[in-house]
């Protein structure tokens, strides 16, 4: 069960921007709605939204009942008031909604095996649902408050009324964050920032499961051209195309300036903007009428009369259709948002083979950077965001690596992915599995030892369903990137995380739910002076690591040994006590100096009554070096770094001929810990 509470949704066509709330979320949820009812494991998807009567935002909305698709269906309640309300102001009305959804499930013969909330206000409805009932619930914030707020805090126009306003959204952010089993977001950004910023948040309990293109219907160029040719003197120019609601977030009058004063961009294309839906009997928020003044008089100003399209109607063929005639008129997409959470649109210009300029703030980092079809910009600097517009425009050479890239979209994003891997995490929330007491631990790299070799990764999976040993995944990477890594690999989620070069250790709890090891925090956190240390390497010689890639316990670096020997002296001289570790030949992590994989091995072992002797450590690169000495068995696999070359000869070290997956199996039949049903050719010529 999806629950959704504002703007209008019902079966498509949707009519965007016809009220301020009538967004991307939608989308989002039919979309899941579609891939979810494709699974042959989902019986059933309801989507639950609010029951309202006004016919001059259309029929269906007064509708109980309306048929999405063969095993789905949207379901209106009525909570007392027969009036369309904005997202502020179903607040008042929240928990009389909530009270006739109770009563709904209370009379249902079968309760749903798990409720996927979208925004706070529907967490809210959800997580009494749970209470009442035991139901699990997923919840998608779609945008956050806090980072909204951090975003428009330049802006010193807000209200008292206003910011207390937000200060109830963030409020009832963290009650859902804190209270759902499960937030699931589309972006790292998302996860490892916005959702983590909350007071309370557990990372255990973020996922990060990107979503797919939802391009709403088939292109019709032909009125795609007739939207915009009365707008424009020479409509056979490429096209710059905007699409986004007119709310402030969304920076369209810092497009139009972008526009407007980059060296002769104005001369070489158009500028089309799809703001929402604006027709006559639609009057719009006072936010929204704020923004389109803005943008009208913005072109006004820069004499932009027959280069801009501002069309106040467009139904969801034309809308595509102006995705098709953008790209194959070698034009651009632009998303100039103050902040973006995800960014379903640059999804939508890939899916068209339509390259893009998109904000650096947000979602869009993360899908630029994957699918590798177009340009960041800084959103609030109009002269920055232009050159790159014309960047894009001009560059042919770059202007076609960006549309073939697109082109393979499908392969990073996809909703087929998205409904495999959220099914996964309800089927684990629906029926946890408490952890056995452990006799073994495996503890595994993932990048290069267990990914690599696909062939080999069955007979691991046959290997962990025999429930010979714990298996945990210690690694580099946040947990975030660990989960997206293993569900690429088609890799079953561990019993246990050691993430971040052996700085945080996520475990299951009795009832078999993940959860942060706070004790290892504490254990290493005593000696460890992160800002200073920061503040001690923050010269020009030292590269850092993207911001995300800092956690709490970690800061990191890009160099080799060299760099690393440099990094330990600077430390050593400013008398800051730190783990300095470099591998694969241009990564350096620093951490507390009780951290590290070997040591995080160690407290996991503690904790189920184990000692490193009970421990199997496998791993390829200089960031496995600690947890491979100090372990009773390591495996080097075949493809290991040359920085393993220095690990001593010892009984309870083996280095596999075999590489990846492979050679991990061959050392565990090495330990004895499996009988591999066909010995590797160079063992048995060796035999």
């Amino acid at each position: 069960m999806q629950i959704a509470l504002g703007g209008c949704l019902k079966a498509p066509p949707i009519p965007y921007g016809l009220t301020d709330d009538t967004g991307g979320h939608i989308a989002y949820v039919l979309a899941a709605t579609r891939a979810l009812e494709a699974r042959s494991d989902i019986e059933r998807v309801e989507v639950v939204t609010r029951r309202f009567d006004r016919p001059d935002l259309g029929m269906n909305y007064a509708q109980r009942h309306e048929r999405l698709g063969p095993k789905s269906a949207i379901l209106r309640i009525d909570d007392g008031s027969a009036d369309y309300l904005s997202k502020e102001a179903l607040e008042a009305r929240l928990d009389a909604f909530t009270e006739a959804f109770l009563r709904h499930l209370d009379a249902l013969p079968r309760k749903p095996d798990a409720i996927h909330a979208h925004f706070a206000d529907a967490a809210h409805v959800a997580l009494a649902a749970r209470e009442r009932f035991g139901i699990p619930v997923l919840y998608t914030p779609h945008s956050l408050g806090l980072d909204k707020a951090q975003a428009m805090a330049s802006a010193s126009s807000a209200s008292s009324a206003a910011a207390s306003g937000m200060e109830r959204r963030i409020a009832a952010e963290t009650r859902a964050i804190t209270g759902a089993c499960a937030t699931v977001v589309s972006s790292r950004e998302e996860a490892e920032r916005q959702v983590c910023a909350y007071p309370g948040a557990d990372p255990a309990r973020v996922h990060c499961i990107s979503p797919g293109a939802t391009l709403p219907a088939a292109p019709d160029r032909a009125a795609a051209r007739a939207l915009i040719a009365p707008w424009l003197k020479d409509a056979d120019k490429p096209m710059i195309l905007a699409v986004a609601r007119p709310v402030e977030k969304k920076n369209l009058a810092g497009l139009v300036e972008a526009y407007a004063n980059a060296p002769g961009l104005r001369e070489r294309a158009n500028l089309v903007i799809l703001a929402g839906l604006r027709g006559p009997t639609r009057q719009g928020s006072d936010e929204q009428r704020r923004v389109i003044a803005g943008i009208e008089a913005a072109l006004r100003h820069h004499k932009l009369e027959g280069r801009v399209a501002l069309p106040p109607e467009h139904d969801a063929a034309t809308l595509t259709g102006l995705y098709a005639l953008a790209a194959e008129g070698h034009g651009v997409f632009a998303n100039p948002a103050l902040t973006e959470p995800f960014g379903l649109t640059i999804l939508e210009a890939a899916a068209s083979g339509l390259p893009v300029v998109a904000t650096c703030r947000g979602g869009p980092s993360d899908i630029v950077a994957r699918i590798g079809h177009g340009l960041l910009a800084e959103p609030t600097d109009p002269q920055v965001f232009g050159a790159a517009l014309s960047r894009l425009l001009t560059e042919a050479d770059l202007h076609t690596r960006c549309r073939a890239a697109a082109q393979g979209h499908d392969e990073a994003y996809s909703w087929d992915g998205w409904a495999a891997r959220v099914a996964q995490l309800m089927a684990r929330l629906a029926r946890p599995c408490p952890l056995a007491a452990p006799s073994r631990i495996l503890a595994s790299d993932i990048d290069n030892t267990l990914t690599g070799d696909s062939a080999a990764l069955p007979e691991f999976a046959r290997w962990r369903a025999g429930g010979h040993a714990l298996f945990a995944v210690a690694t580099g990477r946040s947990i975030t990137e660990a989960r997206r890594i293993l569900a690429e690999w088609e890799i079953d989620e561990p019993d246990a995380f050691i993430t971040s070069v052996g700085s945080e250790i996520y475990r299951r709890d009795a009832q078999g739910r993940f959860g942060f090891d706070a004790s290892w925090a504490r254990e290493i956190e005593s000696d460890w002076h992160r800002e200073a240390i920061r503040a001690t390497l923050d010269s020009p010689s030292i590269r850092p690591q993207p911001p995300i890639e800092q956690r709490p316990w970690k800061l990191s670096y890009f160099g080799d040994a060299r760099q690393a020997m440099r990094i330990r002296n600077r430390l050593d001289m400013a008398g800051l006590a730190a783990r300095v570790i470099a591998s694969h030949g241009r990564l350096i992590d620093v951490l507390p100096v009780r951290a590290g994989k070997g040591a995080a091995i160690a407290h996991l072992a503690k904790a189920y009554g184990l000692t490193l002797e009970h421990c199997v450590a496998a791993g390829d690169s200089g960031n496995d070096e600690c947890m491979l000495r100090a372990a009773g068995r390591a495996i080097v696999v075949g493809n290991a770094d040359a920085d393993l070359a220095r690990l001593p000869q010892r009984p309870g070290l083996y280095r596999s001929r075999e590489s990846h997956a492979a050679g991990l199996l061959d050392g565990l039949a090495w330990a004895g810990l499996h009988e591999r049903a066909e010995a590797p050719a160079w063992r048995m010529a060796a035999e």
